[in-house]
């Protein structure tokens, strides 16, 4: 009996130490998949207060929050033949643990080498203008391609993003070029459009005035007292063109005298 109650007491001891190291504490975020003998044990466990019999049983832990992979710069060639080194951003969150944890051995690591891959393949098909202008298609086609692939896992992939694309030199100081010969062009058209709205407007004036003679001498008028403001001295009288014309068809009527007179 003198052994029997200490022998009693370590065993109690023991069975307590065991029963608090079976219990484990999941957060909201986190669920935990448990195997017992090394099958699977229905659902998820979790959150709260689980038990966990070691070492009969093994438990997994599996957040479920939002994870962001940074997939590093891929050198790509696009379909005009342009290098680039390209690097994205991918979004996901793991909707079924089971799955993450059987289907695949590091879901994480495998969606970051298959975003890789799936980035060098997508943008090679792509021209240096499409990708630049239309970044949001690109996203979610890369987003569709790689959330198929990561739903066999348990896996959703909530967003895709091309984060920076760097160009060579040769190609950034090509499109400044690109950029100010546009401009240029633009600049030329805008001076020409001014200046066909200005004959377009000078033709209207003419065709006003000449429906009134008197106003041609009014304005001729207004004119002389602008230059008289500006305390000039020269004045310009402005002869109409008609009449150099008329003076040339009245020289050209008179006849030549004959030499010898």
């Amino acid at each position: 009996m003198e052994l029997g109650l200490p022998v009693v007491t370590v065993a109690i001891v023991i069975v307590i130490i065991y029963a608090l190291s079976s219990i484990k504490i999941l957060a909201e975020y986190e669920r935990g998949v448990i195997f017992r003998l090394g099958r699977l044990q229905g659902h998820a466990k979790g959150p709260g207060i689980i038990l966990v019999f070691s070492p009969i049983d093994r438990m997994v832990r599996i957040s479920l929050r939002q994870e962001a992979l940074e997939v590093p710069p891929q050198d790509i060639i696009t379909r005009d033949n342009v290098t680039l080194k390209v690097n994205a951003v991918i979004f996901l969150r793991v909707i079924d643990p089971n799955k993450a944890v059987v289907e695949v051995s590091n879901y994480a690591y495998q969606t970051s080498q298959f975003a890789q891959t799936t980035l060098r393949s997508v943008l090679g098909e792509q021209e240096l203008d499409e990708l630049l202008a239309h970044r949001d298609k690109i996203n979610l086609r890369l987003q569709s391609i790689l959330d198929q692939h990561t739903s066999p896992w348990g896996v959703k992939v909530t967003n895709v993003e091309v984060k920076q694309v760097d160009m060579p030199e040769s190609m950034l100081r090509a499109m400044a070029k690109q950029a100010e010969a546009e401009r240029e062009k633009r600049s030329k058209i805008i001076h020409a459009e001014g200046e066909f709205s200005a004959a377009q407007r000078l033709v209207d004036a003419a065709h006003l005035l000449s429906t009134e003679p008197a106003s041609i001498q009014l304005r001729y008028l207004q004119t002389l007292t602008e230059i008289g403001v500006e305390k000039n001295t020269t004045v310009v009288f402005p002869v109409p063109v008609d009449f150099f014309s008329g003076m040339q068809k009245w020289l050209a009527s008179v006849p030549t005298p004959p030499a010898g007179k």
